[in-house]
């Protein structure tokens, strides 16, 4: 493996927030690791004709109106 990182950076002419974007928004990915979760995820967005991501949220949704009904 090639080392392509110099010893030292200059930073001195660089400009901080330059590509800063308050309105940004961020998209957090959601690793489905347990293979029954996410086979009934794709199932699930087959049926519906629906992105999984879409699926995932729908069902977090639903546990969030369950956990607020019983705080």
């Amino acid at each position: 493996m090639v080392n392509d990182m110099r010893d030292e950076y200059d930073f001195s002419k660089g400009e901080r927030g330059k590509f800063y974007r308050q309105d940004s928004k961020l998209n957090i990915p959601i690793y489905l690791v347990d293979e029954e979760v996410l086979d009934f995820v794709k199932k699930i967005a087959s049926k519906k004709g629906i992105d999984r991501s879409k699926v995932v949220s729908d069902l977090i949704k639903g546990n969030i109106k369950i956990a607020q009904a019983i705080e």
